[in-house]
């Protein structure tokens, strides 16, 4: 082992980027939020709490596009009726 190690072109970040469209952010969740999604990935053998959190966000977000669309069908019907 040296003595001394010379890093002055050393760079920040991971050593292999992430591949796929991951991205590394920085986030804040409540601990029972997270305690909640690791101890569910535990009882479920172990996966990724991570990946299961990135999924109910999906999940989460489809959901809303489609309530969006039914109700602006619904919006578009009743002006249609009302135009009647």
């Amino acid at each position: 082992m040296k003595a001394k190690y010379d890093f002055s072109k050393g760079r920040r970040g991971a050593v292999t980027p992430p591949g796929g469209n991951k991205v590394r952010i920085t986030i804040r969740l409540d601990r029972d939020i997270v305690e909640w999604f690791k101890t569910k990935a535990e009882n479920e053998g172990g996966g990724n709490y991570q990946t299961m959190l990135n999924n109910a966000l999906r999940e989460h977000t489809e959901h809303q596009e489609g309530a969006l669309e039914e109700l602006l069908r619904k919006v578009v019907r009743e002006e249609i009726n009302k135009a009647s």
